[in-house]
């Protein structure tokens, strides 16, 4: 599991010790602070940038979930746990709307929250991932993202310069070009980044199957 910096919310000082406790235990995990009510947790949070909040749902003042919404809106790239003792769906729907990235009951063992915190950490893995990788698509020319996405569908240099109305020898430089600003060592590692792409871009798959069907 990748390096996670936590901060604990939970109005029981008992429980947040024994929380803390489990965490302790995990080489990659550490805990930044702990708050004992939402208000203190958003402050926290924009005090110390974590990558995960454990936020007790209920608590006096400002509950987990109104302390979700907060931290959210004003804070994107954050991701919080809710924490509660009911199973209930209707707690569990709850805390997903408020922007939860996911719930954990309280008597969760050792084990349990180690899955829960691995999930977590692959999950913001791929986010920053697909964040790059859409960096890296911003800095290519139309014609540039014209070519990638044909090259993903396995056509050859001349096939896609035929489709672009545009000469084999214009079609190389830019496939120089994308596999450069793509950081791609390889025809097979674009193609999966042009999948992933496809997968958090929705716009660029449209237009990229629309240029194939023209050629087609």
């Amino acid at each position: 599991m990748t390096s996670m910096r936590v901060v604990l919310a939970d109005d029981h000082t008992l429980f947040r010790a024994g929380l803390r406790a489990l965490l302790e235990k995990l080489p990659d995990v550490q805990v930044v602070a702990e708050a004992r009510d939402g208000r203190e947790a958003v402050h926290l949070v924009e005090t110390h940038h974590p990558d995960l909040v454990l936020m007790d749902i209920a608590m006096p003042g400002l509950n987990g979930l109104e302390a979700t919404r907060r931290l959210v809106q004003a804070c994107p790239a954050i991701r919080v746990l809710i924490l509660s003792m009911h199973k209930s769906e209707e707690y569990v729907w709850q805390a997903l709307w408020a922007g939860a990235a996911g719930y954990l009951l309280k008597d969760a063992d050792l084990a349990e929250l180690t899955l829960a915190l691995e999930q977590d950490a692959r999950t913001r893995d791929s986010q920053r991932l697909e964040a790059e990788l859409l960096q890296r698509i911003a800095t290519l020319t139309p014609r540039e993202r014209d070519v990638m996405g044909l090259v993903s569908t396995g056509l050859l240099n001349k096939e896609i310069a035929y489709a672009l109305g545009t000469s084999e020898k214009t079609v190389k430089a830019h496939r120089a070009h994308v596999m450069q600003k793509m950081r791609a060592t390889s025809v097979a590692e674009l193609v999966r980044m042009a999948a992933l792409v496809e997968r958090c871009e929705p716009q660029t798959a449209r237009l990229w199957s629309l240029s194939y069907a023209i050629y087609r």
